[in-house]
């Protein structure tokens, strides 16, 4: 049975969005994942450690048949792949592939919690998703309503639509 999970990716090394086209590209071409939407790409202020350049973030919705942990175990993997390392907390990274949402099930084990514990608190992350999953419903409210509450300030669109991914040497 295929479920929808929304994704978080982001990244402020290298090239982050030819990085971040080629996950999605790779995730897309596996037999247990289809990426059916992807947000806008933003690029946005550092979060939390601000000394550090500029980010491009974007979200996508990913149907797949991986239960919670194995999709998690596959962001990982794919952040490894394209030379992630975790230096710092809320460091520069080439790669950050955050599962946000699982069907809109709780989850909760030892490396997971569904839905993203601080989704709520990031408006780089809620007003992207926001264009992908208005409706979905995270602490009482939806993430449309979220993201209407969140401060965009520094927030802006880097793509004209949620194709971006699909070429990536193409303009925005």
């Amino acid at each position: 049975m295929s479920v929808t999970a929304l994704l978080g990716l982001g990244g402020n090394i290298g090239d982050p969005r030819a990085t971040m086209a080629a996950a999605l590209g790779r995730i897309d071409a596996r037999p247990d994942c289809d990426v059916v939407a992807v947000s806008r790409l933003y690029r946005t202020p550092p979060w939390g450690k601000t000394d550090q350049p500029w980010f491009f973030n974007a979200c996508a919705a990913v149907a797949t048949t991986l239960p919670p942990r194995d999709l998690l175990e596959l962001c990982l993997a794919t952040e490894r792949e394209f030379k992630r390392e975790r230096r710092e907390r809320w460091g520069p990274r080439t790669l950050d592939l955050d599962v946000l949402d699982y069907g809109e099930m709780p989850y909760a084990d030892d490396a997971l919690i569904l839905p993203h514990p601080r989704v709520t608190d990031r408006a780089f992350v809620l007003i992207p998703l926001a264009e992908i999953a208005p409706t979905l419903r995270i602490g009482g409210r939806t993430v449309a309503e979220w993201a209407a509450a969140a401060d965009p300030e520094g927030i802006e669109p880097a793509s004209r639509d949620g194709e971006w991914w699909r070429e990536p040497g193409a303009p925005g």
